[in-house]
C-alpha cells in the first residue's frame, strides 16, 4: 500500500477531526432544554386581537397605531426600561418601504428612545418571524443585547392588487421569475389539484380549525397572550363614529362545520376546491417579542417565557410556495438536533387548507399537536404580524399544558418557507 503524502496525511487528520467533532455535537431534547447563560430568551410575547380587514374591530385603525399600541403593551407587561432596547425589527407585508418611516415614529409614540433603533423588512408571511430571528441573531452575535422583533399589518388599507409592482419584460420573459406573480389562490388551486388534496378534505380541517378557535376563545385560552385596544370605529350602516375597546379576536365563526362550508362558492375556480370558509382570512393586528440573552435577563430580573433555539429558511418553485413548511420544518429540526416526535406543539400558518394539510401529511405529524387552538383560517392572518404572533400563541399553549418544545412555520409567497423552533421554560 502507497504511503500517504504529508498533504494526504493532514487532510486525513482533519477529516478525522470533522468527524470525531460532529459526533461530539449533543443531539435531542434533553440537549436543547438545558438551560445556558448565553442562551437568547423571551420574556414578553404578546399581540392585539386580529380582526377582520374591512369589517372588523381595527379597520379605521393605521397599522402604526395597531403598533404603538403593542409596543407600549411590551414595555408595560415586561416592565423592561425602554432606553435598554438598542435594535426593533419589524415585519410588514403592505407598506410602501415596509412601514419604515412610521414605524420609526410609532416606536417613538410608544416611549422608546430615539437611541433605540428600529428596521423594517419584508420577506411575505414570515416577515414577523424573520423579524424576531433577526433580533436573535443580532444578540448571538454580539451586536446587541436587547431588541424587540415584531410584526404589523393593515390589510384593511393596504391590501389589494397595487400592493405587487408591475414586472419588467425581462422577468416576465423569464419562465420561473414570471410565476412569482401568479396569485396565490390560484397557484393553490391547481397545487390542491396536482396533489388530489380534495374539497371534502380540505374543509373538514377548516371546520376542525374554527371548532378550535371558538372552544379556546370561550375558555379564555387567548386571554393572556392578547392585549387589548381602545380604537375609534366607524359604525358601517350609520356612519357613526364610535370609541370602542377590541377585546378579542372578531374572525372566529361560531358553530362552523363541514356542511356549512360546504355551501360556500369556491373563489378562484367555477369548479375549485378553495373559498372564503378554507383559506386564511383577510385581517388587522399586530404582535411583539422582547428578547435578550439568560444572562441579561436574569440580571434585570425578567420573567424568562421561554428560548429561541433555531431557526431555517428556504426556497421552493414559486408555483408550489404551499409546500414550505414541508421543506424548512425538517432543516429547523436537523439544526436543532431533534425528531418531530420530540416537538410538542406545531402553529403551522394556515395560509389555505390544502396546503397545510398536504404538509401535515408528508411530514407524518401528529394531527392532535398542530395548532391545538385553531390557526390563520379561523382567527386571521395579517401578513406581516403572523411570524411574531406565532411565538406568543406558541409560549402561552406551552405555557397552559405544562409542555416544553414547539415549532412555528409558514409557507411563503413567491416560493419559500421559513420554521424556527422554540423552548418553553
Amino acid at each position: 500500500m502507497a504511503k500517504e503524502s504529508p498533504a494526504q496525511q493532514r487532510l486525513s487528520q482533519v477529516q478525522s477531526h470533522l468527524a470525531s467533532s460532529e459526533a461530539d455535537i449533543p443531539r435531542g431534547r434533553e440537549n436543547i432544554v438545558e438551560k445556558s447563560p448565553d442562551d437568547v430568551v423571551v420574556t414578553c410575547a404578546l399581540r392585539t386581537p386580529l380582526t377582520r380587514g374591512g369589517k372588523g374591530g381595527f379597520k379605521d385603525t393605521a397599522a402604526a397605531d395597531l403598533l404603538a399600541h403593542t409596543f407600549r403593551s411590551l414595555i408595560s407587561r415586561s416592565r423592561i426600561d425602554p432606553s435598554l432596547v438598542e435594535d426593533i425589527s419589524v415585519g410588514n407585508v403592505l407598506a410602501p418601504g415596509a412601514g419604515a418611516t412610521e414605524y420609526r415614529a410609532a416606536a417613538l409614540v410608544a416611549g422608546f428612545p430615539e437611541t433605540t433603533a428600529v428596521k423594517t423588512l419584508n420577506r411575505q408571511c414570515s416577515s414577523g418571524l424573520q423579524a424576531c430571528v433577526d433580533i436573535a441573531n443580532a444578540i448571538q452575535g454580539g451586536m446587541i443585547d436587547i431588541g424587540v422583533g415584531a410584526g404589523v399589518e393593515s390589510m384593511s388599507s393596504q391590501y389589494g392588487p397595487g400592493a405587487v409592482s408591475e414586472f419588467s419584460e425581462l422577468l416576465d420573459n423569464h419562465p420561473e421569475a414570471k410565476n412569482c406573480k401568479v396569485p396565490m389562490g390560484a397557484l393553490s388551486e391547481q397545487m390542491a389539484s396536482d396533489r388530489k388534496i380534495t374539497r371534502g378534505v380540505q374543509d373538514a380541517f377548516a371546520a376542525r380549525s374554527f371548532q378550535k378557535a371558538e372552544a379556546a376563545q370561550k375558555a379564555g385560552k387567548f386571554r393572556d397572550e392578547i392585549s387589548p385596544m381602545k380604537v375609534k370605529w366607524v359604525d358601517p350602516k350609520t356612519e357613526e363614529e364610535k370609541e370602542i375597546v377590541v377585546e378579542q379576536d372578531d374572525g372566529i365563526r361560531a358553530g362552523m362545520t363541514v356542511q356549512s362550508l360546504g355551501k360556500i362558492k369556491p373563489a378562484f375556480k367555477k369548479d375549485g376546491s378553495i373559498h372564503a370558509g378554507n383559506a386564511s382570512q383577510v385581517s388587522d393586528g399586530a404582535a411583539a417579542v422582547l428578547l435578550m440573552k439568560r444572562s441579561t435577563a436574569e440580571r434585570l430580573g425578567q420573567t424568562i417565557l421561554g428560548k429561541f433555539v433555531c431557526s431555517s429558511v428556504v426556497g421552493v418553485k414559486p408555483l408550489l410556495m404551499g409546500i414550505g413548511p414541508w421543506k424548512a420544518i425538517p432543516v429547523a429540526l436537523d439544526k436543532a438536533g431533534i425528531g418531530k416526535e420530540e416537538v410538542d406543539v406545531w402553529e403551522i400558518n394556515e395560509a389555505f387548507a390544502s396546503q397545510c394539510v398536504w404538509c401535515v401529511q408528508e411530514l407524518g405529524l401528529d394531527e392532535a399537536k398542530v395548532n391545538p387552538n385553531g390557526g390563520a383560517i379561523a382567527f386571521g392572518h395579517p401578513l406581516g404580524c403572523t411570524g411574531a404572533r406565532q411565538v406568543s400563541t406558541l409560549f402561552n399553549e406551552l405555557g397552559r399544558t405544562g409542555k416544553r418544545v414547539g415549532v412555528t412555520s409558514m409557507c411563503v409567497g413567491t416560493g419559500m418557507g421559513m420554521a424556527a423552533v422554540w423552548v418553553k421554560e
